[in-house]
């Protein structure tokens, strides 16, 4: 920790040498489409589009300089070529299989690409249906206890480590039920005797977190569930220099969310109401047309204004808000869904006003680049001496619906910052001048 607060330098990051694995607990269309995609940008199918860590760029020193080097080539990121991928599910069958079902690509596409996906076969997964009641699994682990399956999981780490360089996790499954802090999720020892007493607090998700940091493996939440962010892993992630980051990927209406009300912010402008419903047929719908699992994710999207808006220091703007989230599925829309939002604001001299948007997006096709993006940057925070024994990476929050932060203090939501964050960590981390944008020195004598 107290290198934490030393400047870094460029030189301390180790390499990206070698194969960097990628372990994801739930191979349905998020992690098909993304790994489809990964290997379409290798073969010069596509482009990365979506991904910050492949095209975005970072301004270096003054704007009059012009010196905006692509992000991955000034931090040294894992190449594309060099990802692996393996995985668990529930419903058997090979990512050529598993990318049909999710119906997201197209079929032309996937065709050009079957050998790759077909060799890839998802490993049965760790699941309870009590936690996700709308699926049915096909293919599961068995075992006497939670201890049990975890360290079943944690025996498939070892293997693939054993053929791999470097290794992330990152959480591509089903939002599970709601579930609340427990004595059993305060301390390691705690949460290790739960998993021997089968405690129902602890989901399944908890037991690929914790098994991915006992092996000294980033773990990444892409779901709304009460995962990492407990205190029992959190402090496992930094005893392990294993960094962790979530929750619940970023992708359509809350995205939109989190440009739009900083906008309203920064106008001081007024809000009554906001209203937010989807329409979705995939089957991240059908598992959150459950009102156990919806809560878990009615939780992720209502913090996001709150956050951002800070009534209690703007009374008379925020003060009052009725914020309604609503997500309905509906099956002809499958993976093309629908976010439709009414926001009923005021001006000056209290005078009402409306905006209306309606996104149809596609959801993951938005969430595939933001997982490729994760797993290429907390590779480095774990190659990174000043990040890796940190823990929560909260300069990740970008990419989050909640994003994770250190106990006691509140997440970041505003996109905006959320971007100068991250970049400035990129900066911080290569021992380069952090980006204020106060542009006095334009002006001076």
């Amino acid at each position: 920790m107290e290198q934490a607060a030393t400047q870094p330098m460029a030189k301390d990051i180790a390499p990206a040498k070698g194969k960097l694995g990628v372990m994801m607990p739930g191979m349905g269309a998020v992690a098909t489409t993304m790994i489809a995609g990964v290997e379409a940008v290798r073969r010069g199918m596509a482009k990365p589009v979506g991904s910050m860590a492949e095209m975005g760029t970072i301004r270096l020193g003054k704007r009059t300089e012009d010196h905006s080097p692509l992000i991955k080539d000034f931090v040294p990121l894992a190449k594309l070529d060099d990802l692996v991928f393996t995985g668990w599910d529930i419903f058997g069958g090979n990512l050529f299989d598993a990318a049909k079902t999710a119906s997201v690509l197209d079929r032309e596409q996937l065709e050009e690409m079957r050998p790759f996906l077909e060799g890839i076969e998802p490993m049965p997964a760790a699941f309870d249906q009590r936690y996700v009641k709308r699926l049915d699994p096909k293919k599961i682990k068995t075992g006497k206890n939670k201890c049990d399956l975890a360290n079943q999981i944690r025996n498939d780490i070892a293997e693939f480590k054993s053929k791999t360089d470097r290794q992330v996790m990152i959480w591509t499954g089903s939002t599970e039920i709601f579930l609340k802090e427990k004595a059993v999720h305060q301390t390691l020892a705690a949460f290790e005797k739960g998993l021997v007493e089968d405690d129902e607090d602890i989901a399944p998700s908890m037991l690929y977190a914790w098994a991915c940091l006992k092996e000294g493996v980033p773990f990444i939440n892409g779901a709304p569930n009460l995962t990492c962010d407990i205190p029992a892993l959190r402090d496992l992630s930094k005893q392990a220099g294993a960094p962790i980051a979530g929750k619940d990927f970023k992708t359509g209406q809350t995205f939109i969310k989190t440009v739009l009300a900083p906008a309203l912010k920064v106008r001081y402008l007024g809000l009554n109401g906001w209203y937010s419903t989807n329409i979705l047929g995939n089957r991240d719908g059908e598992v959150l047309d459950d009102p156990d699992n919806f809560k878990t994710k009615e939780e992720s999207k209502l913090g996001v204004l709150e956050y951002i808006l800070q009534p209690d220091k703007h009374p008379d703007l925020y003060g009052d808000i009725f914020h309604k989230v609503r997500i309905n599925y509906y099956p002809p829309r499958g993976d093309n869904k629908e976010g439709w939002d009414n926001i009923d604001l005021f001006g000056w001299m209290g005078y009402p006003m409306q905006l209306k948007v309606d996104f149809l997006c596609r959801d993951s096709i938005l969430a595939a680049p933001l997982a490729l993006d994760l797993c290429l940057f907390m590779d480095l925070a774990a190659r990174t001496p000043s990040l890796k024994h940190l823990g929560i990476q909260e300069w990740l929050s970008f990419y989050f619906k909640a994003p994770d932060a250190a106990p006691g203090i509140h997440p970041e939501h505003d996109l905006f910052i959320q971007s100068m964050k991250l970049k400035n960590t990129l900066r911080h981390i290569m021992g380069e001048d952090l980006i204020t944008h106060l542009g006095l020195e334009y002006y001076s004598e």
